[in-house]
């Protein structure tokens, strides 16, 4: 039955998606935060096996994240932004407070590396988290 209730729950976002000029602009608000912390992490996940966007991901990993990390830190890190992805289509109370958390801790690693990039990363990590939790707070009345 749970299953079952997130899949109709999908589907709705979906719906709503689609036609996103037909609902109020805080369920558009929602939906489209919900629709993008599934898709980028979801995206960039499968990229760190893929490589199709042409990413060199070891060099956004600060050198003490891939020493604690298990194995191979850019695989590791795709496994869990795959997960964050389905968290959020399934759970987006959950997931975008999985996904605020994950996106801090990738704004501390870069600002460890440094470099004025860096640091703009980690700013626009941070930015991401806030709208993750925005759309957290968000689902708590526009998700089923």
């Amino acid at each position: 039955m749970a299953f079952s209730d997130a899949v109709h729950d999908m589907r709705e976002e979906v719906h709503d998606l689609m036609t996103i000029g037909h609902v109020d602009a805080a369920r558009q608000a929602y939906v489209g935060l919900w629709a993008s912390f599934v898709a980028v992490p979801f995206i960039f996940g499968v990229d760190k096996f893929a490589g199709f966007l042409g990413a060199h991901w070891d060099g956004y990993i600060a050198g003490w994240v891939s020493n604690i990390l298990p194995g191979n830190a850019v695989m590791t890190l795709g496994v869990v932004e795959v997960l964050l992805a389905i968290a959020v289509a399934l759970k987006p109370r959950l997931g975008g407070d999985l996904t605020a958390f994950y996106l801090v801790l990738a704004a501390f690693s870069v600002f460890t590396i440094g470099g004025g990039g860096m640091v703009v990363l980690g700013i626009m990590f941070l930015a991401s988290a806030v709208c993750a939790l925005a759309m957290a707070r968000l689902s708590t009345t526009y998700h089923h």
